[in-house]
């Protein structure tokens, strides 16, 4: 971003001058705007497939920016090569980030499990990467095709299933209605923990096109007991910001929040409990 906000800046201003009329074309030079609003960091990511159509992970914007500004330099009379090179400059370090998010032992679990690549949010990568350090195993995997409206009356049914959720019955073999921990990782479109009606420990995966809840995949993971406080407080860091939320309600009432009581409490208790009862632990 920071590389980009000399280049960008100079790009806006000629453009806002008036200074690229008659050479580039009115919808070239809004493609490039609009890109360079996520590639600067003014807009964020989680709203890219919305407004462009396409998952908004940071490769695909950088690709996406480079195919732009190669349209939009064929249009000028006078290149902007410096925009172009400063573009290329982070493109092969963020490409590499969105492989190495791919890799991750929570990542690769949901795609082998059939979710689509393009279904899964940049945000929704990151998430489960943080994960990855809290789940010991994948002990089997479901997943589910949702349709119609989530906020209304959508309905959700198994497609497939693996590993020991082969044996599993399904509540939604007899009531196909989307509800409890599904309907809410399927509203809110974020990665889940949750605890299944059975006691199993899960993460729930939304598959998500054009801002619509598709389906849904569900990993069920046997997770650590404990995890050293370091581990624990970047597990929670990275999952929907729990660390900060937990920390803002201990503070509500308590004047320290001290990081080592984390690792005295149970893995799952502290990614699915509400903050306010998880405060206990410091306040009692």
């Amino acid at each position: 971003q920071d590389q980009l906000a000399l280049p960008a800046s100079l790009f806006l201003d000629e453009l806002r001058s008036s200074g690229y009329d008659g050479h580039l074309e009115a919808s070239t030079a809004s493609k490039v705007v609009t890109i360079l609003r996520y590639v600067t960091g003014v807009a964020s990511l989680d709203s890219y497939q919305i407004e462009v159509g396409k998952v908004g992970r940071p490769g695909i914007v950088i690709d996406d920016l480079n195919a732009a500004l190669t349209k939009a330099i064929d249009e000028l009379t006078r290149p902007i090569d410096a925009i172009k090179h400063q573009a290329k400059t982070v493109t092969v370090g963020i490409s590499r980030t969105d492989e190495t998010l791919l890799q991750s032992v929570l990542a690769k679990a949901a795609l082998a499990a059939g979710t689509p690549r393009d279904r899964l949010s940049y945000r929704g990568l990151r998430t489960l990467a943080a994960l990855d350090a809290s789940v010991i195993e994948i002990t089997g995997w479901t997943r589910y095709r949702i349709e119609g409206d989530v906020t209304q009356d959508a309905t959700i049914q198994v497609i497939d299933r693996g590993g020991i959720a082969s044996g599993i019955a399904s509540r939604t073999d007899t009531d196909p209605s989307l509800r409890g921990g599904k309907h809410r990782a399927a509203f809110e479109k974020e990665i889940t923990v949750g605890l299944g009606s059975d006691g199993r420990s899960v993460i729930h995966v939304p598959e998500v096109k054009d801002s619509q809840t598709t389906g849904l995949t569900l990993l069920h993971c046997r997770f650590h007991d404990r995890l050293d406080t370091p581990a624990i407080r970047a597990v929670m860091q990275g999952y929907r910001g729990r660390y900060g939320a937990l920390k803002d309600a201990v503070t509500e009432s308590h004047p320290s929040f001290r990081d080592d009581i984390l690792s005295t409490i149970d893995v799952v208790e502290l990614l699915t409990s509400p903050v306010y009862v998880l405060a206990e632990h410091w306040t009692a």
